[in-house]
């Protein structure tokens, strides 16, 4: 196996396609979630070190997106939830590491609160407990629906998603799907806003405060900002004193592609300390 190989797994849950990135690997298991209209392949170069350094890890297309079913009829917090519990089982994971950026990061969360025999640690990059958010759906949708698409190459779309960060506009650009007129989105901006019908409209504190396994909290710190608000985290520490915390300075909400490494090393460090 080369440092760079994967395989394709797929299943299909209640009609549902669902595909992942098995990396293979020895040690404890980790599994990846991306974060909306993200892919499997944002995680290539977390993937890539985590496997090298000892775990078996596996990066799942949540439904939606990329590979997996592009219009499920069911987007709702608990199927994504059930999902991971499926992929779980299916490629029998054990007690594995949930790590979740953004809306992944709520998916593990969640998956966490809800199953707690399941993981045996949790890896927040930007997400949290989050908080109502009436204007969420309306923003997301005016981002999704300005891209020009489709684009003429990935280097466009590298250039005019990255805002000027490369490694983010690279990250999103290799999940766009080549057609014969050009470069497009591997999701439909609508599903997208479904997906967020429940963030828009309520917080997760209660499922926060449930959650029993060790957890770490990946924040970015930099000029394009991150969505934790000091105040969440500050919520967030007081309802469970042992979370462990960092924040990387000159990140945003891409973490995991900015500063693969470094999110690999806290991964790694985190998971030394307390399992």
């Amino acid at each position: 196996m080369t440092s760079s190989c994967w395989s394709e797994r797929i299943l299909v849950r209640d009609g549902v396609r669902l595909v992942c990135r098995d990396w293979g690997g020895s040690g404890p298991d980790v599994l990846l979630l991306h974060g909306l209209a993200g892919h499997v392949g944002e995680w290539d170069d977390t993937a890539r070190l985590l496997r090298d350094s000892g775990h078996r890890v596996v990066a799942l297309d949540q439904r939606g997106h990329g590979a997996s079913e592009r219009h499920p009829g069911d987007v709702s917090r608990a199927a994504y939830v059930a999902d991971v519990v499926a992929v779980v089982g299916e490629l029998g994971l054990d007690r594995p590491v949930l790590v979740g950026q953004s809306l992944g990061g709520s998916t593990a969360l969640l998956t966490a609160a809800a199953h707690p025999a399941l993981p045996r640690a949790l890896v927040l990059v930007e997400a949290g407990p989050g908080g109502a958010n009436a204007g969420v759906q309306e923003q997301i949708c005016g981002w999704l629906r300005a891209w020009p698409v489709p684009f003429p190459s990935r280097e466009v779309a590298a250039a005019y998603l990255g805002g000027g960060r490369e490694p983010v506009g690279e990250g999103w650009a290799r999940g766009l799907e080549e057609r014969p007129d050009g470069l497009w989105p591997r999701f439909d901006p609508e599903v997208m806003v479904r997906s967020l019908d429940e963030i828009a409209t309520r917080a997760f504190w209660d499922e926060w405060a449930a959650i029993a396994c060790p957890t770490l909290t990946v924040l970015g710190q930099g000029e394009q900002g991150g969505i934790i608000s000091g105040a969440e985290y500050a919520e967030m520490v007081r309802l469970r004193p042992s979370l462990h915390g960092a924040s990387l300075p000159g990140t945003g909400h891409d973490v995991h592609l900015e500063r693969p490494d470094v999110l690999h090393r806290l991964i790694v460090d985190f998971l030394g300390r307390t399992l």
